[in-house]
């Protein structure tokens, strides 16, 4: 199947330094991609070459396996960016329905309303009268006037309080569960965490890991399984197993570590261990980000 997005070897030069450097994936129908990185790692940029508002150095950006500034593409993706910038002097319900014009099958009015919380005292709204909060959510709108295919979010949550947070990623699963396919960046690596299909992971400019969330922790972060036990048991009993990296006590808890939880499970109940307040920790996204990121700083290779 044709992906919606293809990136090939992307680079962009700024003043002879690569801001992103020979960045190439793809991204298909339905997928939710959160793009993760520190300020400078070339998310943004990328961003903006992926949506033709920055002509790359070298490279190609697809869409629906088109450039993407032809008409066709514009008319089905949706782009919410960090700076919300709105014109000045109209009202919301003006603003709205100037976006929802431009597109061929619009959302109606009453199902963006719906979707980002905008109530009809707020259509009667001039846009330099809105607080940040309700700029933000008049963005939201504009990004779902065409019903889009495709959408793009750069930093969507930045400012909004936690209920505001909340409601935005609950109006994001809706549309994920429609199919839509969704690239967002954010700081905030929870909210990679619970949404993302898939994460890709940007550091000066290049992308350095690329997989699921679960991924990511099993394969650069502890996991261990620990538990309470009466027995006895020699740590050779674990450490004889493949799966098994480390074996210790800790605060009289038998902790094993390893990059298969389950595995280590399944030895306990075939050998009819009796233990007790079995616990498994599978590490947490952040651990992951931290991990390669040290990695990066002390020039190891990902």
């Amino acid at each position: 199947m044709r992906p919606v997005v293809k990136i090939e070897h992307l680079t962009k030069t700024f003043k002879g330094k690569k801001a992103v450097d020979d960045v190439s994936f793809s991204v298909h129908q339905g997928e939710v991609v959160a793009i993760l990185g520190p300020n400078g790692a070339g998310k943004t940029t990328t961003i903006l070459m992926m949506l033709g508002l920055l002509n790359p150095t070298a490279g190609s950006a697809q869409l629906f396996g088109q450039d993407t500034k032809t008409k066709e593409v514009r008319e089905r993706i949706g782009v919410m960016l960090q700076e919300v910038s709105l014109m000045d002097g109209l009202k919301v319900k003006e603003i709205l329905r100037l976006f929802r014009s431009y597109y061929p099958n619009p959302l109606p009015l009453e199902t963006l309303l719906k979707i980002t919380g905008l109530g009809e005292s707020d259509l009667k709204r001039r846009v330099e009268k809105l607080s940040g909060g309700q700029k933000r959510r008049v963005a939201f709108a504009l990004a779902l006037a065409g019903n889009p295919d495709l959408l793009f979010f750069d930093e969507p949550t930045v400012g909004m309080d936690i209920a505001a947070r909340k409601s935005f990623w609950e109006n994001i699963q809706h549309l994920k569960k429609q199919g839509k396919t969704i690239l967002f960046s954010t700081h905030y690596l929870q909210e990679a965490d619970d949404i993302a299909d898939r994460i890709i992971l940007f550091q000066n400019g290049v992308i350095k890991a690329d997989g699921t969330p679960d991924d990511m922790k099993r394969q650069l972060t502890k996991q261990s399984v620990s538990f309470l036990t009466k027995d006895v048991l020699p740590k050779k009993f674990f450490l004889q197993e493949p799966f098994v990296s480390d074996c210790f006590v800790k605060d009289g808890r038998m902790v094993i570590l390893t990059d298969d939880t389950d595995a280590v499970l399944a030895k306990i109940y075939a050998e009819q261990l009796e233990v007790r307040d079995i616990r498994v920790e599978k590490g947490r996204l952040e651990e992951a980000f931290e991990q390669l990121m040290d990695q990066e700083r002390d020039g190891d290779v990902v």
